[in-house]
C-alpha cells in the first residue's frame, strides 16, 4: 500500500494532487514541515534530510515532489507522456520549475501576502519578483504555442508546475494571460479541488 507523509500545506501538496488524478488508495501521514514526527529516527530511517514529502509504496522509499510525482504518473501509466519527446518536455519543465520558480514565489507571497506586515521585508519580496517576472514570462511564451506543457493534454509537467504555481492563485497574472488561463484549468480539475480542499 502507498503512504504519503507530509502535509497539504507543504510540497506534498502535489503528491496529494497525483494520488487523487491516478485514483490511488493511500494512508496520509499529515506532518508539518519540522513536526516533531519528522525528528524521529524512524522518519529519519525514510529520509536522513527530515523531510516531506516522502512516500513508501510497498518498501520502495522516495523523497522530493517532482520525482515522486513522476515516479507515480510513469507507474500507473496516466498523466505520463508515451511519446519520448513530450516525456523529454515533461522533465524539462519540471526540472525547470525547481530551478527557476519554486523559491522565489514562495519568497514573493510569503513577504507580499502570507507573513505578518511586520515580518515582511519589502527588500526580500522585490528581489524575489526580480526572478518570478522572467520565469512566468517563459511559461507564458510556451502556454502561448501549447494549451499544454507537455503533449496534447494534461500531464504530470502541468500537475508539478500548477503545483509548485498554487501561491499563483493569489496573485495578479493578468500581464500573462495564458498562465493564468493554464493555472486555472489545472487547479479546477476535481482531483485539484480535492487536494486544495485538504490545504485550505
Amino acid at each position: 500500500m502507498l503512504r504519503i507523509y507530509g502535509s497539504a500545506k507543504s510540497r506534498t501538496l502535489r503528491v496529494l494532487w497525483m494520488a487523487g488524478e491516478l485514483g490511488l488508495t493511500y494512508d496520509h501521514k499529515d506532518w508539518l514541515p519540522r513536526a516533531p514526527e519528522t525528528r524521529t529516527p524512524e522518519f529519519r530511517a525514510l529520509n536522513p534530510n527530515y523531510r516531506v514529502p516522502v512516500i513508501d509504496d510497498d518498501g520502495f522509499v522516495l523523497s522530493e515532489s517532482m520525482a515522486i510525482n513522476l515516479y507515480l504518473a510513469k507507474k500507473h501509466g496516466a498523466l505520463y507522456p508515451q511519446d519520448p519527446r513530450h516525456e523529454a518536455l515533461a522533465w524539462q519543465w519540471c526540472l525547470w520549475e525547481t530551478d527557476r520558480l519554486d523559491r522565489p514565489i514562495v519568497n514573493y507571497v510569503r513577504h507580499t501576502q502570507e507573513l505578518p506586515e511586520a515580518e515582511r521585508d519589502p527588500k526580500a519580496a522585490e528581489a524575489a519578483w526580480k526572478e518570478v517576472e522572467p520565469a512566468l514570462g517563459a511559461l507564458e511564451a510556451a502556454l502561448a504555442k501549447s494549451a499544454w506543457l507537455a503533449g496534447p493534454s494534461f500531464s504530470v509537467a502541468d500537475l508539478n508546475v500548477a503545483g509548485a504555481l498554487y501561491r499563483g492563485l493569489k496573485m495578479d497574472l493578468g500581464k500573462w494571460p495564458h498562465v493564468k488561463a493554464w493555472l486555472h484549468r489545472c487547479w479546477e480539475r476535481p482531483a485539484a479541488k480535492r487536494a486544495r480542499a485538504m490545504r485550505e
